[in-house]
C-alpha cells in the first residue's frame, strides 16, 4: 500500500525533535508499506499517487493556513484516505471544542472566548488568553483583565495544577500515558501508570471523537482540587515522545500502528 508520510522535519520543536520521531517511525514503516515523505506543502500535489496519507509531525498548522485548508479541501473533495481522518472534532477542527465540552459540562478547563462572559467562569485572579486558531502555545498570554475581540480568542482561568499527563491512544486503545512532574517543564516527561479511573477521563473524551482510525493525545492537568481536567485533545499531528519508552513498549505501539493503517486502507 503506497504510503504518503507529511512530516516538517525542520520545524523546530521546543523541547523536543520531531524530526528524530518521523525518522524512527518511518524506518520501521517501510518494512510493511511503500512509503515516501513530504513537507506538508507538498502533500496535496503529491497524495493522488499514493492509498493513504499520513499526517505526522507537520508542525502548527497556523503556519501555513492557507495551503492546509486546501490540503484538507482536496483530500475531503476526492476520498483520499488522510490519517487522522478529517472527521476528527477535537484540534484538528479548531478549538471550538473547549467551548462545546465546557457548555456540556465535562471535565474540562472552562473556557469563554467573550470578554463579556467572564462571569460564566470560576473567579481567577489571571486568566489565559489565547487565539482560536492557535497552537504550541503560540499567543499564549496571562491577564487579570482579558480584553480581546469577541470570538476570536479563548479565555479560560489560570488552573495552578499539580502536574500535566498524556494519555495516547491508536483508534479507541489506549497505549501508553507519559506526565511531566514539574510543571514549569512541560516537555520534560516521565513514564506514567494510570489508575482506573484516570483513564475513564481519558476515553471519555475519545469517545467523544468518534475517530475509529488514528492516533489521538489526551493532555489534563491535575487540578488542586485533585480533578484531571482536559487540557486539549491532540487529533490533528500529536507528537508521541516514543523516545521515552521502552523498547517493548515502543515496538507494541509501532505494531499496533501497522495494523490501524493496513485496516485503514483495506
Amino acid at each position: 500500500m503506497p504510503l504518503l508520510y507529511v512530516t516538517d522535519l525542520a520545524y523546530p520543536a521546543r523541547g523536543r525533535r520531531y524530526c528524530d520521531e518521523d525518522i524512527f517511525l518511518t524506518s520501521r514503516l517501510r518494512e510493511h508499506f511503500d512509503l515516501a515523505l513530504c513537507h506538508p506543502l507538498d502533500a496535496q500535489r503529491l497524495m493522488p499517487a499514493f492509498d493513504t496519507v499520513i499526517v505526522r509531525n507537520s508542525g502548527p498548522v497556523i503556519h501555513y493556513q492557507e495551503a492546509h485548508d486546501s490540503f484538507r479541501a482536496a483530500a475531503l473533495a476526492t476520498g483520499t484516505r488522510v490519517y487522522n481522518p478529517l472527521t476528527g472534532r477535537g484540534d484538528m477542527a479548531g478549538k471550538q471544542y473547549l467551548l462545546d465540552l465546557t457548555a456540556a459540562g465535562l471535565p474540562v478547563i472552562p473556557t469563554v472566548d467573550d470578554p463579556a462572559h467572564l462571569p460564566l467562569l470560576p473567579p481567577s485572579p489571571t486568566y489565559a488568553v489565547k487565539p482560536k486558531r492557535g497552537a504550541d502555545s503560540i499567543g499564549l498570554a496571562f491577564t487579570p483583565h482579558p480584553d480581546c475581540a469577541p470570538g476570536e480568542f479563548l479565555i479560560q482561568p489560570r488552573v495552578d495544577f499539580a502536574y500535566e499527563v498524556s494519555f495516547y491512544f491508536l483508534d479507541d486503545a489506549f497505549q501508553y500515558a507519559l506526565y511531566a512532574p514539574d510543571p514549569s517543564r512541560r516537555w520534560e516527561l516521565t513514564p506514567y501508570e494510570p489508575t482506573p479511573a484516570d483513564l475513564a477521563f481519558a476515553r471519555t473524551f475519545v469517545a467523544w471523537n468518534t475517530l475509529d482510525h488514528g492516533i489521538q493525545r489526551v493532555d489534563a492537568c491535575r487540578a488542586p482540587s485533585g480533578e484531571l481536567l482536559l487540557v486539549e485533545l491532540e487529533d490533528l499531528n500529536p507528537y508521541l515522545s516514543l523516545d521515552l519508552l521502552t523498547p517493548e513498549r515502543r515496538d507494541a505501539f509501532v505494531a499496533s500502528l501497522v495494523r490501524s493503517l493496513h485496516s485503514f486502507g483495506a
